[in-house]
């Protein structure tokens, strides 16, 4: 079959998809991307350049509408190329976040199209203003409900969608979920696995040693920012490190920000927090790595007697599923995203966002009570094994896409149960 995927930075969500059609053989694929250093075998990359942004004299979500249709017109530009070298793929594949296809319908009318639905914003009752430290301007609600456009044209226009999650589904107005696939997405589960015996060895990352029997609080994300909860989690670790002599941390992200605004004084957030916290904290037994390798990444989740995973209402990470399955004693934030995945007391424990004293005792309690945290852990690696299969995640995505390429009406939910 012959498949055209588009996503501004190659290979975006679809990574586990293309290396599984790689395996299947028998498939020619094609991808238009911007960016993206990643090497897939057996997959064909087309790139398309931006030009300068448009002067644009209005709103941020209007000079972010044209940039998203000189998007547009550019992937619009590299399809015309494939159409004219003969290429007629038999669906395409992609993300409406950028507004990359939405004149592709115009190349291929008569090709069926897959897009994924990440997010629909609300001016209120989700990650805008949730937090109370960073509240929302005033005036900022049409501005929030401008940033639907993108969403909002990819609706009207043609083609079916998914989402990996109820929480990121149930996100969109009701007349739009029943054109959105619920599609829970996989981990590898042989990659991503429990070792009991981790604890049990010395653990080197690059300059970080940590001794055999120390315990080791994790904390991962992309970038260290608030919609991921590192401000809060930083102000739990005082109380985590004077409660115990034996803590070491090992914080994971890189200093940029990929959700919500900059740190104020043009400071990073790690640099914002270093500076709040000053010498209530411990910096000797606090490591931060920037961002690590995946083989790393994978091993400090094996190593981690405590992993703390909080987020804002919004796109839940793929280290929590990571973490899931890895056997992760997990403290997560009772956010509506997390406890999608998680569950109190039965495969994690579930804290206020907002609330440092209470993730710092949530920690306490699964580095002092050995028996919760090994029921924990052995609780959420037996639930990924159940829901997070990235072998049934293949078999669900490709009936989806078997039902698009046979002009049939796609399931609207596709459990993982």
């Amino acid at each position: 079959m012959k498949y055209l995927f588009v996503h501004q930075n190659f290979p975006g969500q679809f990574v586990h998809l293309l290396r599984d059609l790689q395996a299947r053989g028998g498939n020619e694929i094609v991808f238009i991307s911007e960016t993206g250093r990643v090497q897939i075998p057996g997959v064909r990359r087309v790139s398309y350049r931006l030009p300068p942004p448009a002067r644009v004299d209005a709103s941020a979500p209007v000079a972010e509408l044209a940039r998203a249709m000189q998007r547009a017109a550019e992937v619009a530009r590299a399809a015309r190329t494939l159409r004219g070298l003969g290429y007629v793929p038999d669906i395409i594949i992609g993300h409406h976040g950028w507004g990359e296809m939405l004149e592709l319908a115009d190349v291929y009318p008569d090709v069926p199209m897959l897009g994924y639905y990440e997010f629909f914003y609300h001016p209120t009752g989700l990650d805008v203003g949730f937090d109370p430290e960073f509240a929302p301007a005033s005036g900022v609600a049409p501005l929030v409900r401008a940033r639907n456009t993108l969403n909002l044209l990819a609706l009207a226009g043609a083609g079916w969608g998914h989402s990996p999650t109820r929480f990121q589904r149930d996100t969109y107005p009701d007349w739009a979920r029943a054109r959105i696939t619920l599609l829970p997405e996989g981990v590898d589960l042989d990659r991503c696995v429990p070792d009991p015996q981790a604890g049990m060895r010395p653990f080197v990352l690059g300059d970080i040693h940590v001794a055999a029997g120390e315990k080791l609080v994790t904390y991962i994300a992309r970038d260290l920012e608030p919609y991921r909860g590192f401000h809060v989690f930083m102000r739990a670790l005082p109380h985590i490190l004077r409660a115990r002599g034996d803590v070491r941390v090992i914080v994971v992200g890189g200093d940029g920000v990929s959700y919500g605004g900059r740190a104020p004084d043009g400071r990073t957030w790690r640099q914002h927090m270093l500076a709040e916290l000053g010498g209530t904290l411990d910096t000797a037994r606090v490591h931060f790595t920037g961002r690590v390798g995946y083989g790393d990444f994978c091993r400090l989740l094996q190593r981690s007697d405590a992993h703390v995973y909080l987020t804002y209402p919004f796109v839940v990470s793929w280290s929590l599923r990571e973490a899931m399955a890895s056997g992760c004693a997990i403290v997560g934030s009772r956010t509506p995203p997390v406890a999608e995945f998680l569950h109190d007391g039965r495969t994690a424990r579930l804290v206020p966002f907002l609330d440092p004293r209470r993730i710092a005792d949530g920690v306490l309690e699964l580095l002092e009570d050995g028996r919760l945290a090994r029921r924990l852990r052995a609780s959420v690696r037996a639930q990924a094994e159940r829901t997070l299969d990235m072998h049934a995640y293949m078999a669900r995505y490709h009936r989806l896409i078997g039902q698009l390429v046979a002009g049939a009406r796609p399931d609207r939910l596709t459990s993982a149960a």
